[in-house]
């Protein structure tokens, strides 16, 4: 069985950075004819405040709204429909890591991104992305922001 869902977690935090996460989704989906989950992952008080920045009431806050809206979702969705990937949205609320992980379970490959650590840092990546890393049941590709 080959590779058929690439779970592409997002979450505040991860502004600026969208497009590099969708490329490299898309570097790894495309050639395999895999689809896409992209996860859109907030904690209790972000999506309220996400709710609040948009605008809309929490009932009118739909994964596809948050993506054509969000600053850090937006991005993905534009390349993923550029490159013609398939791809779902899903948002989801809880502690990023558990939920990303919980996530993971119908998934073939994670893709995430973190930020550069200090050079005593470098083997340690961020709570989220290590904690992903480390329990995820699938592999995770690591997709550090510049």
């Amino acid at each position: 069985m080959g590779l058929e869902t690439v779970l592409l977690a997002c979450k505040p935090g991860d502004e600026g950075q969208g497009t590099r996460l969708a490329q490299t989704a898309v570097d790894i989906a495309k050639p395999a004819d895999a689809r896409v989950v992209v996860a859109q992952v907030f904690t209790d008080g972000e999506y309220d405040s996400t709710a609040a920045s948009l605008g809309v009431d929490e009932a009118d806050l739909t994964p596809e709204r948050i993506a054509d809206q969000h600053g850090t979702f937006g991005p993905v969705v534009d390349l993923l429909d550029a490159e013609g990937v398939e791809y779902e949205l899903r948002t989801s609320i809880g502690p990023h890591a558990d939920t990303i992980v919980d996530l993971a379970a119908d998934a073939d490959l994670v893709v995430i991104g973190g930020g550069k650590r200090s050079p005593a840092g470098k083997a340690i990546f961020g709570s989220t992305t290590q904690k992903v890393m480390l329990n995820a049941p699938c592999p995770v590709t690591f997709v550090r922001r510049e």
